[in-house]
């Protein structure tokens, strides 16, 4: 009888792919951004937007064909990426819509519901038509290539509140930085894939330090200085924060050696203390960080920052309500760099802290799918993605809250900037292949239930 037992095949457990989890998750997203749109109205006009219906099932329906494109092309993906997309998005057009109300003459929402549409349908594009994840490993170098040519472009058009980061021709204008983020991830991934061998056991050791060759770190540092020196140009600081931390970053998980995080901290240091001291548009914002209370000292008037603590410091703990805040003195960013004071002043400390842990928990999902993966491209494009959108997190969040200078990004889905809605779009539905092949049951795969309870 044991020897019976012992080879009888195991239960055959189906892995559960939760599309029904996910698909009860929108509805609620979607309930919840329709909700804050109405009570936005309710507060300022004392009556229910007439178009509250029209952009509730807008809104879903954008939700139902991304999750349609997930059940039928990802379906083992993980449930909370789309879910958490949607509703930051959602929230997002709820706090513009919001701000437009103090703008009659400047109405920013119609258009980022727009580019909220081409991101959810680059979203599907990428869900439907990438079936996985590798194939971008052969085109690591044309990705890097037309990155640089996407950061190079902006130089030749004129600078728009001190950086020349933007493309406009007519009226249609776009953040080309934005895209190439997506495609240096892709490089930088493929490059240390293919190299981390070399990169943690070759070269010489300085201290605890194991330096590689130039001749397998050569290229990949003459990328990311060509890169950081172009936006260093254009004057988008920001970005070139972004692309440093992601660099450090891949390099830390390809290799596994902590000396590297320390390398970047004191580069990032050297370079923060030297751009910030010679170069005026930065000094200026420096000089801001250090005492944002200068321009009333001197009598003229609150600045952007003075008024984003202000918005924070009025929200309290639960906040004015939707709709009763007075954000909008912060100026013309107050729907881009600033929407985060809108959130803290209208939710307060309690939404805001939800807001933050929607983003966590979007970043931990991200890095989870890349750490069940095998293959070490994968592993690495996922936690790369991931950690761009962290990145953006904590620079935009600490520089309107005065932890760190202002840097001029947009929160990702958050604010407002087409270009960034749709870029973190294509992130996210980069994450949902990712997350469906580390959780897709291999062949010759023996389900368990241990398996099955471990991938959930």
């Amino acid at each position: 009888m044991t020897a019976t037992t012992a080879d009888a095949p195991p239960p055959d457990l189906r892995l559960p792919k939760r599309r029904g989890v996910e698909l009860l998750l929108l509805i609620g997203a979607v309930l919840i951004s329709v909700y804050g749109y109405a009570a936005v109205g309710l507060a300022k006009n004392d009556a229910v937007p007439p178009d509250v219906a029209g952009y509730g099932a807008g809104l879903g329906l954008l939700a139902l064909l991304a999750h349609l494109a997930v059940r039928f092309r990802a379906p083992y993906a993980d449930p909370l990426l789309l879910p958490i997309a949607v509703l930051l998005n959602g929230l997002g057009l709820v706090l513009i819509y919001r701000l437009d109300l103090e703008t009659p003459r400047d109405q920013a929402a119609p258009t980022q519901l727009i580019w909220s549409t081409l991101g959810v349908a680059l979203f599907i594009a990428v869900v439907v038509l990438l079936r996985d994840h590798r194939v971008l490993q052969r085109y690591a170098y044309l990705s890097v290539a037309t990155a640089l040519v996407l950061m190079i472009v902006p130089i030749f058009f004129p600078a728009v509140n001190g950086a020349k980061i933007w493309i406009r021709v007519g009226g249609f204008s776009f953040q080309p930085g934005e895209f190439a983020k997506i495609l240096l991830a892709v490089f930088f991934a493929a490059y240390l894939a293919a190299n981390r061998n070399a990169l943690a056991y070759t070269g010489r050791r300085i201290w605890r330090l194991q330096l590689p060759t130039g001749r397998v770190l050569g290229p990949i540092v003459a990328i990311w200085l060509l890169s950081v020196g172009v936006l260093v140009l254009e004057r988008d600081l920001g970005t070139s924060l972004l692309f440093f931390g992601l660099f450090v970053i891949m390099l830390y998980v390809a290799t596994g050696r902590t000396g590297w995080i320390a390398v970047g901290l004191l580069l990032a240091a050297v370079g923060a203390f030297v751009v910030g001291s010679f170069e005026p548009h930065v000094h200026s914002r420096v000089q801001d960080w250090l005492d944002p209370f200068a321009s009333i000292d001197a009598g003229r008037g609150p600045g952007q920052l003075a008024q984003s603590l202000f918005a924070f410091a009025a929200g309290g703990m639960l906040g004015a309500g939707l709709g009763l805040g007075h954000s909008i003195l912060i100026g013309f960013a107050a729907k881009s760099d600033f929407i985060l004071a809108t959130a803290g002043e209208e939710l307060g400390l309690t939404g805001l802290t939800a807001v933050f842990l929607l983003y966590a928990l979007l970043v931990a999902r991200g890095y989870r799918a890349g750490l069940a993966l095998r293959d070490p491209f994968g592993r690495l494009l996922a936690i790369g993605l991931a950690s761009i959108l962290a990145l953006q997190v904590f620079v935009i969040a600490g520089g309107v809250m005065g932890l760190i200078p202002l840097t001029g990004m947009a929160m990702p889905f958050l604010a407002q900037g087409g270009s960034s809605v749709v870029t973190n779009w294509i992130i996210v539905a980069l994450l949902i292949r990712v997350s469906d092949q580390a959780r897709r049951p291999q062949p010759g795969q023996v389900e368990t239930g241990i398996i099955a309870r471990d991938e959930r």
